[in-house]
């Protein structure tokens, strides 16, 4: 069975609302098969992340950067898990008042190093979301487990 690690930093209600998409996008039913492990950005470790085969990640946009839960999940695990995870699938969300942009640099620049692969744009939300933004995010999710049972 392949395993898919989303890690998440989701204080407030809205980013709740998307990691509710994201986790119901990876229990789509014609993903028999694929077992998700949903982890806060501040208790996900190096051995959750050696132990998935793709992953999802959530964070708010703050002050043009990715979270600081998000920021110290990855200065806890990139040295560890570098040259380990190259090749595997991930999507990224992310959610701010406005402007993402700095916030999915940032994230793409760590998942560069580690050598992940972008199965899907990253899912870019500003303000308050609606059933079409939310099944952006479930679409993205679910490329991840799709590309793990292809």
């Amino acid at each position: 069975m392949s395993h898919v690690l989303l890690v998440h930093h989701a204080p407030s209600p809205r980013l709740r609302r998307i990691l509710e998409a994201l986790e119901k996008g990876l229990a789509h039913p014609e993903l028999e098969g694929i077992g998700v492990e949903s982890v806060p950005a501040l208790a996900a470790t190096d051995d959750h992340v050696l132990r998935a085969d793709g992953y999802v990640l959530l964070t708010p946009a703050n002050f043009g950067y990715m979270s600081g839960a998000l920021k110290h999940f990855f200065d806890r695990t990139y040295y560890t898990c570098e040259g380990a995870v190259a090749g595997r699938p991930y999507a990224l969300c992310v959610h701010g008042d406005n402007d993402t942009t700095g916030a999915v640099s940032s994230v793409e620049r760590i998942t560069t190093g580690w050598g992940l692969v972008a199965v899907a744009p990253a899912v870019e939300l500003a303000g308050e979301t609606d059933a079409d933004t939310l099944e952006a995010a479930a679409d993205a999710a679910a490329t991840v487990a799709a590309h793990l049972l292809a």
